[in-house]
């Protein structure tokens, strides 16, 4: 396998995609390994299959991706699931066939780029599915996401694998050769990512963590666009003393950039804020006096009966 393509395309993957592997994989990787119940026969299968378990290897699945190409850039967009004959290394054809064709009817401008597995690495078997699919396309991409969890690594798990002729010891073979890509979103998959990024733990978090994690990604936003801001304006700077020479392309991007930026120096904008920030503090005022007033009720009550119980014997009447 080659180090980097030459073919010259630009890739572009939505997030959706990545859904869709990762869904598949935890489905079938929950199907074969189901939740253990509980008992003394559990006990006894987990001693006795505790070994099998463990050498059993990650489950492997497999799909097609769809998308466009439009002259030199391949935007993968979205995925279905295929079936796979381990015997004979190959797709279920006719179950391929009949997917598209259901596809074909929604979304008529997408086509077969290529197909999907996981993994660690792309594998020689996996070239028997990739020349499989070149009678559909002829140049295929291959998605490899690697489902293991390593927590040193930033980058996304995904590898894009094209396949090029390479003359090996005078035999040209067909090898895979790893393409960079990049992520492509639409509004609607921004929303959907950050409404599954902003689900309630399953541990039953409290409304308080909630915020504290809203309140964190907010924070690391702001805090983003802030060092992005100072570079910009270090260059600026730089360029205004002489220290690098002056581009009027960067010039006019940065124009563009700053034009985008909200404009919050503007007498309206605090009247605005100062509006908005005051009755956030009454509604805080407002909900901390609630608050004394079921404490000092609950407090009253207490009082009351413990108070009704000392006047049974004295014959005084109660506080309030």
């Amino acid at each position: 396998m080659a180090s980097s393509s030459s073919s010259g395309l630009t890739f572009k993957l939505h997030p959706l995609v990545i859904l869709n592997i990762s869904d598949h994989y935890t489905r079938v990787k929950s199907q074969m390994n189901p939740p253990i119940s509980s008992g003394s026969t559990t006990t006894t299968n987990s001693i006795n299959g505790g070994d099998q378990q463990q050498n059993q290897l990650p489950p492997r699945v497999y799909g097609c991706v769809i998308g466009v190409q439009r002259g030199r850039t391949v935007e993968i967009f979205n995925s279905f699931e295929l079936l796979y004959d381990p015997s004979t290394h190959s797709l279920d054809r006719v179950f391929l066939l009949k997917k598209q064709e259901l596809y074909k009817k929604v979304f008529p401008q997408f086509y077969i780029l290529g197909w999907y597995s996981t993994g660690s690495d792309a594998q020689e078997s996996d070239m028997h599915i990739h020349k499989a699919l070149m009678d559909i396309n002829e140049s295929p991409v291959y998605v490899l996401l690697n489902p293991s969890i390593n927590h040193a690594q930033k980058d996304l798990p995904i590898c894009i694998y094209e396949s090029e002729l390479h003359v090996i010891d005078g035999i040209p073979q067909l090898i895979f050769v790893r393409s960079s890509y990049t992520i492509e979103t639409v509004e609607a998959e921004r929303i959907s990512v950050d409404h599954v990024a902003h689900l309630k733990p399953s541990d039953g978090g409290t409304a308080a963590t909630q915020l504290a994690a809203h309140l964190t990604g907010i924070h690391s936003a702001i805090k983003m666009l802030n060092s992005r801001i100072r570079v910009l304006h270090q260059y600026l700077v730089a360029m205004q003393k002489g220290d690098i020479p002056s581009e009027n392309s960067l010039l006019r991007q940065v124009s563009s950039l700053l034009r985008r930026l909200p404009a919050i120096e503007s007498e309206k904008f605090q009247d605005d804020f100062l509006m908005e920030y005051n009755d956030t503090l009454l509604i805080t005022y407002l909900a901390m006096i609630t608050n004394c007033s079921s404490a000092m009720n609950e407090l009253v009550d207490k009082f009351n009966t413990a108070y009704d119980r000392h006047s049974r014997r004295g014959g005084r009447t109660a506080f309030i």
